[in-house]
């Protein structure tokens, strides 16, 4: 007997319908990976059999009988979901998170040394250092993912949902959870796991169920499906090269921006790099290296000082961000929803939020506006069934391209592209890519901070490796692999940056 089982589930949001009879079981220990692209309805599937979501139609059975709805009921049965957005009070510490709602007492007081332990247990059995007592604010992102799951942990869970947790980690976080995944397997856990990341799921399912457009359209074991057949039955047609051919460069073009010895209090320790037009430059390092504050620093966005900066061969001092703006240095920050879009607010306010409203005379020009939203939405392929929507009701995907095209609307020669396709699906990312290569082509530089290496050697002519808040080499042509950008990151091999 399957420990969950689902049939003829439907579910629509006004009239669109987002589930379209979909049938689907979990055994007891076993790993289901629910694969699909944004908008396929996979968080959706997750939210209805987490008691979020009330289901419209089709039934629910969890240990062979019904499942009741409301959040509450399916974790008293046993069914907790770890969602994609995180459900955390950033004002309270790591242990308080852990256990909100579910404080542990000791007669009248709340037993903070005892919430404490447990959460420092917790946090190092997934390979986490925070200290439990650490307010949320002041973890890293990392660390925010890692308390998600030691709170979903601690009610004793019998089916994890698991909605792209490996989003935010870096690859040695990302095997610790999968240990502890194959820990709660082994003692009877179920889990069900959704990822962009398809080696992820090679890596840790037992079997794969395929999403598209609301409905299953294959479910099988995960070892008989190549990462290209999920990834074709997910956008359903063939897929080409994920990466385009890299535009050609001038290796003996005059930089657009030079800079040494680039320094940010805590972070930044010595970065040096000249960027030319026409070129696309992967950043790699591992977490805490300093890649994203050293951007940020470069940009305007915290505290920097360089020993020389040169722009379009003039010395000059570190712009401020508004001031990088203006000069045509653009930053497509890795935090969408917290820092790059106004969740609350649609399509047209967010896309015209740098440059503001198009003004006809005293008057906002309706028209223009739209025209403009139009283009925007065919160009970068935004879906979107009303544009007047708060963008927090578009995918992951969808938010991700709107964010591309916002940054993209005043025509900046530099783009820092920071995690560009951080919880996107296959066919989006080919779509950035794109994006990104077209760029290039059209004598732009482009930056990608990225913490996949095969994005890197796949999309990038070179890449800089940062470790310590220090840059410490470069690779190219036939040396840009996995292998030798982990010696350097790892501090295996160390040479001048020059």
């Amino acid at each position: 007997m399957a420990l969950l089982a689902v049939q003829g589930l439907r579910k629509s949001f006004e009239t669109t319908e987002v589930l379209k009879g979909i049938d689907l079981s979990v055994g007891r220990g076993e790993v289901l990976a629910l694969v699909g692209e944004n908008g396929a309805g996979k968080s959706t599937l997750m939210r209805v059999v987490g008691g979020y979501t009330p289901p419209g139609a089709g039934t629910l059975a969890f240990e062979g009988g019904p499942l009741p709805g409301g959040v509450d009921a399916a974790e008293a049965r046993g069914i907790v979901l770890v969602h994609q957005e995180f459900n955390l009070a950033p004002h309270l510490s790591a242990a308080e998170n852990v256990f909100l709602g579910r404080e542990r007492m000791r007669g009248p007081f709340i037993d903070r040394a005892g919430m404490e332990r447990d959460t420092r247990q917790a946090l190092t059995l997934l390979g986490c250092s925070a200290p439990p007592r650490a307010r949320l604010a002041d973890l890293a992102v990392s660390d925010w993912q890692m308390v998600e799951l030691a709170k979903a942990l601690n009610r004793r869970p019998k089916l994890l949902l698991m909605d792209e947790p490996t989003a935010v980690l870096s690859a040695p976080e990302c095997e610790r959870l999968f240990a502890c995944i194959e820990a709660f397997r082994a003692n009877g856990g179920s889990v069900v796991f959704t990822s962009h990341k398809l080696d992820e799921v090679k890596r840790i399912a037992d079997r794969v169920a395929v999403l598209r457009d609301g409905e299953i359209v294959r479910i099988a074991p995960a070892g008989a499906l190549t990462e290209h057949e999920m990834a074709t039955l997910m956008v359903g047609r063939p897929l080409s090269d994920l990466y385009p051919e890299k535009p050609g460069r001038l290796s003996d073009a005059a930089p657009l921006l030079e800079v040494e010895d680039l320094r940010s209090p805590g972070h930044v320790r010595g970065a040096s790099f000249a960027l030319r037009p026409g070129e696309i430059v992967g950043i790699a390092g591992l977490v805490g290296s300093g890649r994203t504050e050293c951007f940020e620093a470069l940009l305007g966005l915290r505290p920097a000082t360089a020993g020389r900066f040169r722009l379009r061969g003039a010395e000059r001092a570190l712009p401020g961000a508004r001031e990088a703006w203006t000069l045509g240095l653009a930053y497509l920050t890795e935090d969408r929803k917290g820092k790059g879009l106004l969740l609350d607010k649609g399509l047209r306010e967010n896309l015209l939020l740098t440059d503001g409203a198009l003004s006809g005379g005293p008057m906002i020009d309706d028209n223009a506006e739209r025209v403009v939203l139009e283009e925007a939405v065919a160009v970068f392929s935004i879906r979107a069934r009303d544009r007047g929507a708060p963008v927090r009701a578009l995918s992951g995907g969808n938010q991700q391209k709107l964010l591309v095209a916002k940054t993209l609307r005043p025509g900046p020669e530099l783009v820092v592209f920071d995690e560009p396709t951080r919880g996107v699906d296959i066919g989006s990312k080919q779509g950035v890519y794109r994006v990104i290569a077209g760029l290039a082509a059209q004598g732009r530089c482009c930056v990608v901070i990225s913490s996949e290496m095969a994005e890197l050697i796949g999309l990038c002519h070179r890449v800089i490796v940062m470790r310590r808040g220090r840059t410490v080499g470069e690779v190219a042509g036939e040396r840009m692999t996995e292998q030798e950008i982990v010696r350097f990151a790892m501090g295996l091999e160390e040479a001048a940056y020059v």
